[in-house]
């Protein structure tokens, strides 16, 4: 078997549990708004669809629900400010991830992470957390999202690596 030239994780919710950086800053924006605060867990069952559904979800208490667009006019940049700030502050690496990080490099495999959170989150999360991937590239930077090979591929050109072929 060939040994891989590059292996690309997933941040949020594979390497690293973000939700309590984000039920912070939900929370920090809902008592500016003078609303009810969440608990974490309730937080949790939000999360996944990135941050702009996530701060919806918080000002209607409901997965589907949009808010009034002055609430999330408002609400959003409170967010925004709140998890620039304390971003990397509550988030934790799941167990075993920092000893399989460094078992893969210590075998020689080069790493990277790819990831839908925005590049202004990402670097500092990981710095935050320890500098254990040689490069992360956000998918908010490019113009393509979840289910589709362009993040991945855009990653490649750093590493000098390209994508398996199928073996006919």
């Amino acid at each position: 078997m060939n040994k891989p030239k590059l292996i690309l994780i997933d941040l949020d919710g594979t390497l690293v549990d973000s939700v309590p950086d984000l039920a912070f800053s939900l929370n920090q924006m809902m008592e500016q708004l003078g609303r009810p605060t969440y608990n974490e867990s309730h937080v949790r069952n939000w999360v996944g669809n990135g941050v702009e559904k996530l701060v919806k979800r918080a000002l209607t208490d409901d997965l589907d629900a949009e808010p009034g667009s002055e609430d999330f006019d408002h609400g959003y940049p409170l967010f925004m400010d709140s998890y620039e700030k304390h971003n990397g502050e509550r988030s934790t690496l799941y167990p075993g991830i920092r000893e399989g990080i460094d078992q893969l490099k210590a075998e020689g495999y080069t790493l990277g992470c790819v990831t839908n959170k925005a590049a202004q989150f990402t670097i500092p999360l990981l710095k935050a957390l320890a500098s254990m991937m040689i490069s992360a590239l956000s998918s908010a930077v490019t113009p393509c999202r979840r289910k589709n090979p362009t993040p991945c591929r855009c990653s490649m050109p750093p590493t000098n690596s390209t994508p398996p072929r199928k073996s006919r």
